[in-house]
């Protein structure tokens, strides 16, 4: 009943838009391939996750959402709300396009010491505006900095009548602020993707901004354009290093779109990374995580990250309807050195946990010699919403595979040679959506112990692989024709796996 109030809602807000292009006919519906607790809309598109903070006890998601079609089109901020990041309750559309454009990817801060004078304890979202397609032809001026605020919580929006605040200096691309506040220098920082380079820019009040520096011309990857960037401290070995995300497409160690990560020293003005000529790392080599960015003024300093479940190489065709495209789980983000190296962690966030479901399965000592059915083992009808864990004191060549009784199969598992996790999708279900979505994506294996464990969260159509504490993640997706019903354990050269875990996880209440 939630869900149909809530299309009702979304299709009236949708009348009043000032969206562009005709709506499409929409397909017929897929709820087999709807997410339980990850976040998707109601109807139509949806991409980036935006202005995501916290207040009052509440996680604010905002995202770039299209209300007419199930395709990227004119851009609003959709809203949706959380007390745990697991229930999503979705909210009326927050920011709809204007005069100056169409309202594209930003942040969202809590103003307590009013800098900016719209009130104190102000939320601000600070967001591009972005001019549709034909002004784009007439200049390069078409993408610029503006701010809303909101005085009761994130209910109602009011753009700012001096908008914008920074103005597009002559470039193409000149999008996605991320801003957070910079207590050591006393100022708001603004981490901004410009062309395929990141510059940095300060204001005491939001409202006024001063260039401080660039960084990544000649550093990182550049196989696209560079997008939806964050910037915040973390702490390894008692020191705090600066992290600096930049998501980037094309140009993913899989294909299309991933999003690379880059540690250092920030000292308000200017990033300055470890190395000279760091090594891209990236944040997950699965192909469906994009966009990411991390929740501002977070409960007890943890940093909360969440990633857009798609990839540009196929986002408009995936074959979901009413909807399109939904969010990862939210993630806690560290940091971890392995020998002299340090990376990115990440793992499922705490609240996940409330999930599960009575009716657990604890195996141990189970020896797979070729291949070990775990079907009959495990409750029946096997879900498709289940978290699976397994570790093993032996690193050799295995996979986990689900499959129906089509054939379809998905493989997860690790490669010795190459040492490397890796997701095969190639036979996992329907791609002729697009050329680009078959196929086996492998992640480096970063640990250095004896043997593997791996976490697995599947929810209707994806996977998210967390190995070795979060050192490898991957994300991914996948259509099957029906449901996955057998679970098989496969080794060339037999292992014994020490502790396997299956869990079915409750689906969302709302």
């Amino acid at each position: 009943m939630k869900r149909l109030l809530l299309a009702l809602s979304l299709l009236t807000a949708a009348a009043t838009s000032q969206a562009q292009t005709p709506a499409a006919p929409i397909p017929p519906a897929t709820p087999q391939y709807r997410p339980s607790y990850h976040f998707s809309p109601a109807r139509m598109w949806m991409n980036d996750p935006n202005g995501m903070v916290y207040v009052n006890g509440t996680y604010h998601l905002f995202f770039q959402h299209y209300p007419d079609a199930m395709v990227w089109g004119p851009m609003h901020w959709g809203h949706a709300t959380s007390q745990d990041l697991v229930h999503w309750q979705e909210q009326p559309i927050a920011l709809y396009p204007d005069k100056l454009g169409w309202i594209f990817s930003g942040s969202a801060v809590v103003d307590k010491d009013n800098t900016a004078g719209f009130g104190k304890n102000a939320l601000v979202a600070i967001f591009t505006h972005h001019n549709d397609p034909e002004e784009k032809k007439k200049t390069n001026k078409h993408q610029y900095q503006s701010l809303a605020y909101s005085l009761d919580g994130g209910q109602t929006w009011t753009k700012y009548a001096g908008n914008p605040v920074l103005p597009n200096p002559g470039i193409q691309d000149f999008r996605d602020p991320k801003v957070s506040w910079n207590a050591a220098a006393k100022k708001w920082i603004m981490t901004l993707a410009t062309k395929d380079r990141i510059t940095f820019f300060s204001s005491p009040n939001l409202k006024q901004w001063t260039k401080e520096s660039e960084f990544g011309a000649k550093l990182g990857a550049h196989g696209g354009v560079w997008e939806c960037p964050d910037l915040f401290p973390l702490t390894v070995d008692g020191k705090t290093k600066w992290v600096l995300l930049v998501s980037i497409n094309p140009g993913g160690p899989n294909g299309g779109s991933a999003t690379q990560y880059f540690l250092g020293q920030f000292d308000g003005k200017k990033f300055t990374p470890d190395q000279a000529a760091p090594p891209t790392k990236w944040v997950d080599y699965g192909t469906d995580n994009y966009a990411g960015v991390t929740w501002n003024n977070a409960p007890n300093g943890r940093r909360l990250f969440l990633g857009w479940m798609s990839n540009w190489e196929y986002a408009n065709q995936v074959p979901t309807s009413p909807w399109r495209n939904a969010m990862t789980v939210p993630r806690e983000l560290a940091l971890q050195r392995v020998g002299k190296e340090v990376y990115l962690t990440s793992r499922p966030a705490q609240e996940v946990a409330q999930l599960m479901q009575p009716g657990a399965v604890h195996l141990t000592g189970l020896p797979v010699k070729t291949e070990l059915d775990l079907t009959t083992r495990l409750p029946q009808p096997l879900s498709d919403k289940m978290r699976l864990e397994l570790s093993t004191a032996q690193l050799t060549d295995f996979s986990l595979v689900l499959g129906n009784k089509r054939g379809e199969e998905l493989l997860i598992g690790y490669d010795k040679k190459a040492n490397q996790y890796f997701v095969d999708r190639t036979k996992a279900g329907p791609s002729g959506f697009s050329a680009k979505f078959a196929g086996r994506h492998p992640a480096p294996r970063r640990a250095t112990t004896a043997g593997a464990d791996l976490t697995l969260l599947f929810d209707a159509t994806s996977v998210e692989l967390f190995a070795d504490g979060g050192l490898t993640t991957m994300t991914e997706l996948f259509f099957p024709s029906e449901p996955y019903t057998t679970l098989k354990l496969r080794s060339s050269a037999g292992l014994v796996i020490s502790e396997f875990d299956y869990a079915k996880l409750a689906p969302d209440a709302n």
